[in-house]
């Protein structure tokens, strides 16, 4: 059988040397035709006369010219099939098997080195109201008492861990021991700096010592799109509230969110995210933001000239700040307006001199502009009041809140919470009574609202704009590619 197989290799393999070779030597004998043929053209045009004869009549014969040559090459490519399978059938020949052992060079010193490794497992978490230091530790992979035993003794740490909600980063060792613990928040909200507790492990046991340090400013961006509120919308584009809110703020003028705000309404927007450590602790200012609502784009960039306080401005440099919100409640709606009516508690036919919002309890209360707070106390049917000056001829009024968190004479920006709705005084619910007067006279508060523009972009400061303007555009061009592509 072996000596069988062997001889039709060897005549496969001199059929085919057989074959190459023709080939090759068919190759030359048609380059050297051709030669002729060009020699014999140029020398003796009698004989080029009877070629072009033989070339009419190849192109009479085309189909059979074509047939004899596939027939030729076909027996070719049969002969060429029928000699390689002469050849040795491959699942006949035999399998060899070989093994190469691999050594890996000091395992056993390697493997000892990783167990000797001081490993350093850090975990990051949020203090809770119910947190004790043991509870703290252990939701954190601490089994640590010492440590429990000093955060519950140290002043400084005692403090630290007095508030919910501020960030906690524990370091432990290979045996779940404290190394160090880092606890960090603000003061208050407008600080560019934070606070951080550090509780080290030293020769000398552990000790705690409070720092100060800079916060650094990152820059993020989030698309979405509305199904059913902008709210909703928002915690699924895991947007911050504080971020919404100004959107909400930014846009007022431009869509009321409480009737206008189509389905499938698509929002993007670019913001600042203020870090301490690299952990977030608060959002900043956005940026710039768009909203396409019923097929119109309406897009926003924060701008400060030099010298005066920032705004938001349209593309075009259009100021898109109004110098009072749209409303002192976001994401309300009115229940009563301005206007005679039924009094719903004394049942007569009375003046309405304000505006009515409903809202929940505890709902922040803003005031629709910068001002100094006139009053802020209790009113007969008002209840707890605040009623803010806004210039020398404009004042508004903040009634029934459940809540006061101002005081007169204290300065406020438009948009801070100068209480919270409630239903103090004359009230059958829930609800801010808002009023506007101009001169000490009680006006509609929207024909006021909606005249009291602030400047453009002046044409000194308007090449820096249009550069903004350019990168701001850029930014919301990926953002809504995020929120398209589903990369939020």
């Amino acid at each position: 059988m072996l000596f069988l197989n062997d001889v039709k290799a060897r005549l496969s393999a001199l059929l085919m040397k057989l074959l190459l070779q023709g080939t090759v030597v068919l190759s030359n004998s048609l380059s050297r035709a051709q030669r002729t043929l060009i020699w014999l053209d140029g020398q003796h045009p009698q004989l080029a006369q009877g070629l072009q004869a033989l070339r009419a009549c190849l192109l009479r014969h085309p189909k059979t010219i074509s047939v004899t040559v596939a027939s030729v090459l076909l027996a070719g490519g049969g002969g060429a099939f029928a000699v390689a399978s002469l050849g040795p059938d491959i699942s006949d020949q035999p399998v060899v098997s070989i093994t190469s052992p691999i050594e890996v060079a000091n395992l056993a010193s390697q493997a000892q080195a990783i167990e000797q490794m001081d490993l350093h497992l850090i975990r990051t978490d949020l203090t809770r109201s119910s947190d004790t230091p043991e509870s703290l530790l252990r939701r954190m992979g601490v089994v640590d008492p010492k440590a429990a035993a000093f955060l519950r003794s140290n002043p400084l740490a005692k403090q630290a861990l007095l508030r919910s909600g501020r960030t906690v980063s524990a370091e432990v060792n290979n045996e779940q021991q404290l190394r160090q613990l880092s606890v960090r928040w603000l003061r208050s909200e407008t600080d560019t700096a934070f606070q951080r507790l550090v509780v080290k492990r030293t020769e000398q046991g552990l000790q705690a010592a409070l720092e100060s340090a800079e916060l650094t400013t990152s820059v993020r961006m989030t698309g979405g799109t509305v199904a059913s509120s902008l709210y909703a919308a928002a915690d699924e584009a895991r947007l911050p509230d504080a971020v919404i809110n100004q959107l909400a703020d930014i846009f007022s003028s431009q869509i009321d969110f409480h009737r206008t705000l189509r389905k499938g309404a698509r929002f993007s927007v670019v913001y600042e995210v203020l870090e301490a450590d690299g952990e977030p602790i608060r959002t900043g200012r956005v940026l710039s933001a768009e909203f396409n609502n019923d097929n119109k784009l309406y897009q926003a960039i924060w701008f400060q000239e030099a010298g005066q306080k920032g705004s938001y401005y349209a593309m075009d440099g259009k100021s898109l700040r109004r110098a009072y919100l749209a409303a002192p409640v976001a994401f309300s709606r009115k229940t009563s307006g301005m206007g005679m009516r039924l009094h719903p508690i004394f049942q007569t036919l009375q003046k309405h001199n304000g505006v009515d919002y409903a809202a929940p309890v505890g709902t922040p209360a803003m005031s629709v502009g910068d001002g100094v707070v006139d009053f802020a106390g209790v009113q007969n049917g008002f209840g707890n009041v605040v009623i803010v000056r806004h210039s020398t001829n404009h004042s508004t009024v903040y009634a029934h809140l459940s809540r006061i968190n101002v005081s007169k004479g204290q300065a406020i920006q438009k948009g801070q919470a100068v209480g919270a709705v409630g239903t103090t005084g004359w009230s059958t619910g829930p609800h801010l009574h808002f009023e506007f007067r101009v001169n000490g006279v009680h006006v509609d508060p929207q024909s006021v609202i909606q005249q009291a523009q602030s400047n453009p972009v002046s044409p000194v400061a308007m090449a820096r704009f249009n550069a903004s303007v350019k990168y701001a555009k850029s930014q919301l061009q990926a953002a809504a590619l995020m929120r398209d592509t589903g990369e939020l």
